[in-house]
Order: C-alpha cells, then sequence, then structure tokens
C-alpha cells in the first residue's frame, strides 16, 4: 500500500511540475525566442506529450486519493469503496483541498485536449493553481494557525522554484533533440542565468522547511529515515546543479557540441526524475520532529 502511495506521488509531482513549468518556459520566460519552434513539428509533439502528462497527472491524483483511503481505513478494498472514500473527501482535511486539485486536475486535462495554444496563459494559470494546491497536502498540514500557514506558503514557493527547474529542463531536452529554428545557444545561456535565482529559492525554501519540520539544521539521526533520504535528494541537487554548470560551458564554447549537450541536459533530467522519487519517498516518512 505504501509503496503504490509512493509511486502515485512520483507520477503525480512529476506530471504536474512539468506541466507547469513547461508553460513557463514557453509562455513567459521564452516567447519571443520560440517562435520558430511554436511553428514547427516538434511544438505538435511536445503538444500530445502535455495530453499525456494531464492524463498521468488525473490518473495519478485518483490513485493518490484510492491510496489514502486505503491507508486510512487499513485495508487495501476500501481504495475502491466509493464511502470510505467520500468520507475521506468530506471529512479531512486532504479531502477538502483533494476536491479542488480533482476540478483543477480535469480543467487542465480538457484544456490540453483543445490545445494549450489557446488562451495559453488561462492554461498556464489552472496549471499553476494545480501545483499551489499540492502544497497543504505535504507535511505543512502537521501544523495549525499562523506556523502551519506560512510553511505551506513557504512549501509553494519551493514548487514553483523546482516545477519551473524541471519544466525548463523538459523544454530543453525538447529543443535540443528537434530540429527547431530557435537561437538555442541564447535559450541556454539566459536559462542557466534564471537557474541561478531558480536554486537559491529551492536551496532557501528547501532549508526553512528542513528547519520547521525537524527543529533542527539537519534532523536526526542524519543518515537514517527521513535524514537519509534527504541526504540523498540533496546530493541529486547538487549533480543537477554541476551539470547545468557544464552545460552553461558547453554553451559559451564557441562552437556547440550538440551531441555533449543532449548527454548533459538529458542526464540532468534523470538525476531531477531520481530526486522527484526520493521527495515522493520523504513526503511519507515523518520528519523526526525535535
Amino acid at each position: 500500500m505504501q509503496e503504490g502511495l509512493i509511486l502515485c506521488r512520483f507520477l503525480h509531482f512529476g506530471a504536474v511540475l512539468l506541466l507547469f513549468g513547461s508553460g513557463v518556459f514557453r509562455h513567459i520566460l521564452f516567447t519571443s525566442a520560440l517562435q520558430g519552434f511554436e511553428l514547427g513539428p516538434a511544438r505538435r509533439r511536445l503538444d500530445r506529450a502535455l495530453v499525456w502528462l494531464s492524463c498521468v497527472a488525473l490518473l495519478s491524483a485518483l490513485g493518490w486519493l484510492m491510496l489514502t483511503a486505503a491507508n486510512m481505513a487499513g485495508d487495501w478494498h476500501d481504495a475502491v469503496d466509493p464511502a470510505t472514500v467520500a468520507l475521506v473527501l468530506g471529512h479531512t482535511f486532504f479531502g477538502h483541498v483533494w476536491i479542488v486539485h480533482l476540478v483543477l486536475n480535469a480543467l487542465v486535462l480538457l484544456w490540453t485536449l483543445r490545445g494549450s495554444r489557446s488562451a495559453p496563459r488561462l492554461w498556464l494559470s489552472l496549471n499553476a493553481l494545480l501545483l499551489l494546491t499540492l502544497a497543504p497536502v505535504g507535511h505543512g498540514a502537521m501544523f495549525d494557525g499562523a506556523r502551519g500557514q506560512l510553511l505551506i506558503l513557504n512549501q509553494m514557493l519551493h514548487l514553483i522554484g523546482v516545477g519551473t527547474w524541471l519544466g525548463g529542463l523538459l523544454m530543453l531536452a525538447v529543443l535540443l533533440i528537434a530540429a527547431s529554428e530557435v537561437d538555442l545557444r541564447g535559450v541556454l545561456l539566459r536559462f542557466s542565468g534564471i537557474g541561478y535565482g531558480l536554486v537559491a529559492l529551492i536551496i532557501v525554501t528547501g532549508m526553512i522547511n528542513v528547519r520547521a519540520l525537524s527543529g533542527a539544521v539537519w534532523p536526526q539521526p542524519a543518515l537514517s529515515g527521513f535524514g537519509l533520504v534527504l541526504a540523498v535528494k540533496v546530493a541529486l541537487v547538487l549533480c543537477m546543479l554541476a551539470l547545468a554548470g557544464v552545460n552553461r560551458g558547453l554553451a559559451r564554447a564557441q562552437v556547440l557540441q550538440m551531441t555533449a549537450l543532449r548527454v548533459s541536459v538529458l542526464l540532468e533530467c534523470a538525476f531531477g526524475a531520481a530526486a522527484l522519487a526520493a521527495v515522493s519517498l520523504l513526503g511519507t516518512l515523518p520528519p523526526l520532529l525535535g
């Protein structure tokens, strides 16, 4: 049961983060630079991928709900019991948030099926709301009052930073694989510059989360349970940061080494997926409050 919940969290977080981040990349940060891309066949392939991501997001959200119901009831059968699921939706904080989250997820899917180029800012707003409604169902829900609200706000900022970074990596991978009419060097250099701010936001909000949840700069015991998974996540993020530096160096070279860039960006995507898996596990572990 716990393994299924971790898998659903991984799939859902991944899909929602990529939907949001790719939208920020396309419709806010690099709109003018992607005009050639938006007119080419690569854009149509990306739009189909976004439809699949929207489907994965909705299905994994439903799976998350059913496995949460089963976990609360302590029986697998309750995952598909309408009365138990209705009880979770109607009488728990998670359920109240999840009703809104599921509605947003359905709207995102419907809008993506229409084509994300139709009113892209509205599509991006729906994805932003979908992402932000993940913040209250994490560890921040453990606290009441102002402390809990501030921790949820901090988690929202953390999710925005992570989503923009991971979604940007997805877009870079698409641009590198596709033969698109894009100033690739300019996009890489600008994204790496934006990346410094994103990394700073992710690190600061992450440190605040750890301090608020564990009561210390690092949870104790340091390399056991929550602390061990957190250490793995931090190591993976550092690997991503190192690869981002490599990407910037390659982008500044006189001649773009496309093969090296593709390998570096795809490796960074792989480390990002591994870090996301660690996050999915962290959300199911007690933070060892001090």
